[in-house]
């Protein structure tokens, strides 16, 4: 499979300019442990293999485990995670699904989150959904990405 369309060619300004928030979002004070998890739920959610491949090589090279990744999608059935984990994977369900979010559901993020990190948290979750719809749109190849050496 080849992808569709080069989005960084094609709309370079734009391309540009999510890479901007994307880079935003990995210093925002969020840990970069969580990001990758939240990235890699929506990713599973939206059926984005290449995010999803890309994320869970990520949080494998940030030092996150097997098991715990392959758990990400059953996340509420494994005590692995944490408290403050559970409320982002939740979080990142009702906003990429976006049917509605009970008051309910805010209010017990909040209680793991400050405003600011809910902001970024919710920032992070609208960039991944729409690198996702990227990758889906266009066909981008699962499995060729390789993690930055650091």
């Amino acid at each position: 499979m080849s992808d569709r369309l080069i989005v960084r060619k094609a709309a370079p300004e734009g391309y540009q300019k999510l890479r901007d928030l994307s880079s935003y979002l990995s210093g925002c004070g969020l840990e970069p442990q969580l990001l990758h998890l939240v990235y890699l739920r929506a990713s599973q959610l939206n059926h984005c293999a290449y995010c999803t491949d890309m994320h869970w090589k990520d949080a494998r090279q940030g030092g996150d485990t097997e098991q715990r990744l392959s758990l990400v999608s059953v996340w509420r059935e494994y005590a692995g995670f944490t408290e403050r984990e559970k409320a982002a994977f939740a979080w990142t369900e009702a906003v990429t699904k976006l049917h509605s979010i009970p008051t309910e559901l805010f209010e017990a993020t909040r209680l793991h989150f400050s405003d600011t990190e809910l902001a970024n948290l919710t920032l992070a979750i609208g960039t991944i959904n729409l690198w996702n719809r990227l990758g889906v749109a266009f066909q981008l190849t699962p499995g060729i990405y390789q993690p930055s050496q650091h």
